[in-house]
């Protein structure tokens, strides 16, 4: 039988896909070039983008060896790892809020047009959800720093890794999509 802490995340994690997939399907359908005044091509700086992506993607391997060190007991590898996912997360999401700013600077806004709806819609449930990973993250560093008893659990670990992955795969698809799909 699954641990309920990991099942309980991958039930999560399956509702959330669904959402995501309901929010990038509409990022898809609603953009098409030529029909807004201002283009996913012509607001969007890819390689910008794309150097804060690998901050996320590299958090992936940092989530995985805390993990990996939460399973051997290895605490205080354990709250380096998280710190060290902690910090990329952080890097992500600082640089998906200075993007912001520069969209809103351009006139680039939520309810400018379609693709402003779209993509502040999407990017920013997409960031919301890498906040609550952080805060996750956040609250495992302090068990681990605290430690005598009280260090983040395996199976507490395996949970928070499992959502912080997901969260790294939806970037991809939404960075595909969005991003890549701007230079076409």
């Amino acid at each position: 039988m699954m641990e309920r802490n990991k099942m309980g995340m991958l039930l999560f994690v399956a509702s959330e896909s669904v959402f995501f997939m309901l929010l990038i399907t509409n990022y898809i359908f609603y953009n098409h070039p030529g029909d807004s005044a201002v283009s996913g091509a012509q607001a969007l700086h890819p390689l910008k983008s794309g150097i804060f992506s690998l901050a996320l993607l590299s958090s992936s391997l940092t989530m995985h060896m805390a993990g990996s060190s939460a399973q051997r007991k290895l605490y205080r590898r354990v709250g380096l790892w998280l710190a060290g996912t902690l910090t990329l997360g952080t890097v992500f999401l600082v640089g998906q809020g200075a993007e912001y700013i520069q969209l809103l600077r351009e006139h680039v806004t939520i309810s400018r047009n379609l693709f402003g709806t779209t993509f502040f819609t999407l990017t920013g449930f997409h960031g919301l959800h890498v906040f609550l990973g952080l805060v996750m993250l956040a609250v495992l560093l302090g068990l681990a720093v605290v430690g005598r008893g009280r260090e983040p659990t395996g199976p507490a670990v395996d949970a928070v890794s499992i959502y912080w992955h997901f969260v790294d795969a939806v970037w991809v698809v939404i960075f595909s999509v969005i991003y890549l799909g701007a230079l076409l």
